[in-house]
């Protein structure tokens, strides 16, 4: 009935052999896939309202993703509209190029240097998305050991079931195999180290705080395998996303920073999903202590309205950068629209809002309704493991509370799940047996209510389904 899949050291060890596509052939990793499903009969959506979206006909959806990680202020925010309205009207578009900006541009950088505070930040640059945002930190990180003489420190460490976009770049730094085949991907100086999921990977008897040692010594040992003079960043989401709402286990960050700052390798933390409350924190290195020599930050930027990435650079980097680019004569990276005036204005106001209705409070004091709320389901029989932290979750279909003990694929038994949730007027986020959840972060109690409800109401009807489909095999 179930599938065993065989896991655990055979492929930790796997990704420590300096062959970043060693660890291609484990099916265990195929569910975090961060990729698209074609289907005849798509569901369109053509209006938003607070934690609701409409489809074209006229249905009503409770929007448990927020858009996609993104509209943490919920659909038709007036103030945002009428910041881009009033940005159109007066300055529609200018470029960051040439010593030129805008001044929505500079306020905008002016207030996130000042919001970070894990550890101080002095340069931001601004792209389109976090996938470009990715793509900028790897020609940052290689313009900067450049500018030191360094050129052989160029390899990347990220981790096996991380996501951290969709260019070349950004792709090959994703720990996601489907990402990878048949796109030529990942590049060859990107190499993966562990995925940091306790229940799936820990050996019998380990602790969180053992297992979290055993995997800072395997980076330990994968940097010192490649020689350290190598090795040029590691990238890490604080807690991984598409890959499956994976949070760090206890001690995990305090012992990888020390291993990363022990061979002067420069910390990147991927903020695109965690930043701006989601956690209960305004950015996921507040919540896990992390201080990081660069920041990736998109999505709740401008709450989704609109397009928007940006990097955030310490002083460290940023000076040896602005030194490099006044002796060659400029900085030549950038994009038409890095900085662009109508993002920054909607931004500026988005941030305005989550300072005024104090959003991480908000979510600090709904989060346990929500986490406890679905946890409460986790004695189903067909549930291996309920995870998340803040406003997102995620539920993962397995036999027998195994992490191995998986359904047949043939069974669908996720995409049933799903299925009952659109019945019943829920949006989820479907991949293969896993479920994500991540909503607006401006839900108020009586919709975390409902969406418990209809989330409890899609699980009976889901295990019900299985138990037909055994009855079927015996």
């Amino acid at each position: 009935m179930a599938r065993h899949i065989t896991s655990d050291s055979s492929m930790q060890k796997d990704t420590h052999d300096g062959d970043a596509q060693g660890y291609k052939g484990h099916s265990m990793l195929a569910p975090f896939t961060a990729g698209w499903q074609i289907d005849e009969k798509p569901l369109v959506i053509a209006k938003s309202e607070g934690s609701y979206v409409y489809d074209t006909n006229g249905k009503k959806y409770l929007d448990s993703l927020a858009g996609l990680w993104c509209t943490a202020l919920g659909g038709s925010e007036p103030r945002l509209v009428d910041a881009a309205a009033k940005q159109l009207s007066t300055l529609p578009f200018y470029h960051s190029f040439w010593n030129s900006s805008t001044k929505p541009t500079l306020d905008l950088a002016k207030e996130l240097l000042e919001m970070f505070t894990a550890t101080k930040m002095e340069k931001v640059f601004f792209t389109n998305s976090g996938s470009e945002t990715n793509d900028t930190q790897v020609k940052l990180v290689w313009y900067y050991n450049n500018a030191l003489g360094r050129p052989n420190k160029k390899k990347f460490i990220a981790r096996l079931n991380s996501y951290h976009g969709s260019t070349v770049m950004s792709a090959s730094l994703s720990g996601l195999p489907p990402m990878h085949q048949n796109f030529d991907l990942p590049a060859p100086f990107v190499l993966h180290t562990d995925c940091p999921h306790y229940w799936r990977y820990h050996l019998p008897g380990e602790t969180e705080e053992d297992f979290s040692t055993r995997l800072a010594n395997n980076l330990e040992e994968l940097i010192l395998k490649q020689g350290p003079e190598t090795i040029a960043a590691f990238i890490a989401e604080p807690v991984i996303g598409a890959g499956g709402v994976i949070p760090p286990p206890a001690t995990y960050f305090d012992k990888i920073q020390a291993i990363v700052k022990k061979y002067d390798i420069l910390f990147i933390a991927d903020e695109v999903i965690c930043a701006f409350g989601r956690l209960g924190a305004m950015f996921g290195c507040d919540k896990y202590n992390i201080k990081p020599d660069l920041v990736s930050i998109a999505k709740a930027l401008t709450s989704g309205y609109i397009p928007i990435g940006a990097v955030l650079v310490c002083p460290e980097v940023a000076d040896v950068i602005y030194s490099e680019s006044n002796k060659l004569g400029s900085f030549n990276h950038g994009f038409t629209t890095s900085g662009h005036p109508v993002s920054c204005a909607v931004a500026l106001e988005t941030l305005k809002i989550y300072k005024e209705r104090n959003i991480v409070e908000q979510v600090k004091n709904l989060s346990p309704k929500f986490q406890d709320g679905i946890r409460a389901f986790s004695d189903s029989p067909i549930i291996g493991e309920i995870r998340g932290t803040g406003l997102m979750i995620a539920t993962e279909f397995t036999e027998n509370k195994s992490p191995t003990d998986l359904f047949p694929p043939e069974w669908g038994v996720g995409a049933y799940f799903g299925a009952q949730c659109e019945k019943l007027g829920m949006i989820v986020r479907v991949v293969l047996d896993l479920i994500i959840m991540s909503p607006p972060l401006i839900m108020t109690p009586t919709e975390v209510d409902e969406l418990i409800s209809k989330y409890g109401k899609a699980l009976k009807a889901t295990e019900e389904r299985v138990k037909e489909l055994k009855a079927k095999q015996t």
